[in-house]
């Protein structure tokens, strides 16, 4: 069947559109190549065929061929830059992966994976990870684990609903629609269960989150994660219970004299439930061996700590104490605590580890616990560090002053470098709806017509870099007649390095501007 092609005029003015060729077939719609005369980075075509509205985002060639997505009768889907102009395929460290329109990883991100800051010598993540392995002889550490992982491994494996969150586009990174980069170190959880190499293991790696910008953010973090498996039938072989095995493993451990407040029972039936496959003397052994082995890990890094800081002093006592807790992938669970400088800090999670997770690795013998950190909230305390950002800096002033041979030391900040604040003001598209989290359906759809935040902060992050330190909502505004949505934004631009100029902040902040409205359909106000 021949092509049917009709003239559709230029958006605003600002493209000549020559014609759009469309043909019906069996299956549906199939869109034929559109020609441009582009003299902006993008701009949005409307068509509409049969009430379905089609929004395309157009790249700024000549004769550039858009990628429609046709979404079901009255509605919206929006095809941003970044979905035309994305790579065929992405290439990191020798591997190859096609692209699709899921795919929504920046080439900035991408340039972070060869750093390996955990595994960088001298490095405070690399110290501080090394200071927690310390703590755990005899377990297998596993630091070089390559950051892009499948769908299954970083969800199903761990048994995340299917509407959970975090698969959605707006929280991660997806190279195509079945790979991610790993949004946490457990994505290995089941496979190095399922190696069962050793009982007891440690993983290290850089994890990647579309996430808020600010002092204690970056889309690019470090994870630790541990855990400790006992096998029951080998425990029977011996004539003993797995629970009077554990016992005798705890008698190993070091003890520590620090406080702790532990007032909740091993399990709740209601607040943190005892799974149903565990007999309760199990459930409280592997609970005393996990905060046994916890508390001593971290008694050992708030003491250097202690020591390097000019707030603590030599009477502030040390104190711990443990929280219930819920996490998708153990039972019971809790959050372990240090007051530090007056405050009660989150330091860690962890818990007994679900069932599911160990049977779907093909080890349904064994029982365990498992916990998680992030090496930078832990290494800012242990240095004061006040700035993540700080972790990326290659600045000799930086990188200087920590040694894997030299006790650990507080750091010494540079000279604050002024700040400049700069707000941008946008009308939200009449179709979109502001979402500060994401959305709950899956799977998430490629191309979304919703706000989301995260976008914003993406944005902000592939214009600035790192030289914007904070983005904030100032303002949400709906107008009474219309009901359009405004939203105001408060960036801090502030270089951890130089003074920024006014002329540099201004053209940072034009271009940021220029581009919320390329990838995201606003109207700035």
């Amino acid at each position: 069947m021949q092509p049917r092609c009709r003239r559709i005029g230029g958006a605003n003015g600002r493209h000549s559109v020559k014609h759009a060729c469309r043909q019906k077939t069996g299956l549906g719609i199939t869109w034929n190549r559109v020609h441009l005369q582009a003299t902006k980075r993008l701009e949005t075509l409307l068509t509409e065929y049969e009430g379905t509205l089609i929004i395309c985002g157009i790249v700024p060639w000549n004769r550039s061929e858009c990628k429609f997505a046709i979404a079901g009768t009255g509605s919206v889907t929006l095809a941003v830059a970044a979905l035309s102009t994305i790579p065929k395929d992405i290439i990191v460290e020798g591997k190859t992966y096609p692209t699709d329109e899921w795919t929504n990883v920046p080439t900035s991100i991408v340039e972070a994976i060869p750093r390996r800051l955990h595994l960088q010598a001298d490095h405070p993540l690399s110290i501080t990870r090394k200071l927690i392995e310390s703590r755990f002889p005899g377990y297998k550490t596993h630091n070089n684990l390559f950051p892009i992982v499948t769908t299954g491994q970083n969800f199903d494996s761990l048994g995340f609903p299917l509407d959970h969150v975090g698969r959605n586009r707006s929280d991660t990174y997806y190279i195509n629609k079945s790979t991610v980069l790993r949004t946490h170190t457990s994505a290995h959880q089941a496979d190095t269960f399922r190696a069962n190499e050793s009982e007891g293991y440690l993983i290290s790696a850089d994890v990647y989150r579309r996430d808020a910008i600010d002092r204690s953010h970056y889309p690019v973090f470090h994870q630790m994660e541990g855990a400790r498996t006992w096998d029951r039938q080998q425990a029977g072989r011996a004539g003993k219970s797995v629970a009077e095995v554990i016992w005798e493993d705890i008698k190993k451990l070091p003890r520590h004299d620090v406080a702790v407040e532990d007032p909740n029972p091993p399990f709740h039936i209601e607040r943190n439930p005892l799974q149903s496959r565990h007999a309760p003397e199990e459930a409280e052994a592997i609970a005393a061996h996990l905060k046994r082995s916890l508390e001593d890990m971290v008694v050992s890094i708030f003491n250097a700590a202690k020591g390097a800081s000019d707030a603590a002093t030599p009477d502030e006592a040390l104190k711990v104490r443990w929280v219930e807790a819920y996490f998708p992938f153990t039972s019971p669970s809790w959050e372990l605590e240090v007051f530090w400088q007056g405050d009660w800090l989150e330091v860690l999670g962890c818990g007994v580890v679900s069932q599911p997770i160990l049977d779907n690795a093909s080890v349904p013998e064994r029982v365990g616990w498992a916990f998680g950190l992030g090496l930078e909230r832990i290494a800012m305390l242990l240095y004061s560090i006040p700035d993540i950002r700080l972790f990326w800096s290659k600045d000799t002033r930086f990188l200087s002053q920590f040694s894997e041979s030299q006790p650990i030391k507080r750091f010494v900040p540079f000279s604050k470098y002024p700040a400049c604040l700069k707000d941008v003001s946008f009308w939200l598209r009449s179709s979109s709806s502001a979402a500060g989290g994401a959305s709950p359906i899956h799977p998430p759809a490629p191309l979304q017509s919703a706000f989301h935040e995260n976008d914003v902060m993406e944005i902000a992050r592939e214009v600035c870099g790192d030289l914007v330190e904070d983005v904030h909502l100032t303002d949400d505004f709906t107008h009474p007649k219309t009901g359009r949505k405004s939203l105001c934004y408060r960036i801090n631009y502030r270089s951890l390095e130089r003074t920024l100029t006014n002329r540099q902040t201004n053209e940072l902040h034009e271009r940021l501007g220029a581009l919320l409205v390329d990838r995201l359909g606003v109207e700035l106000r």
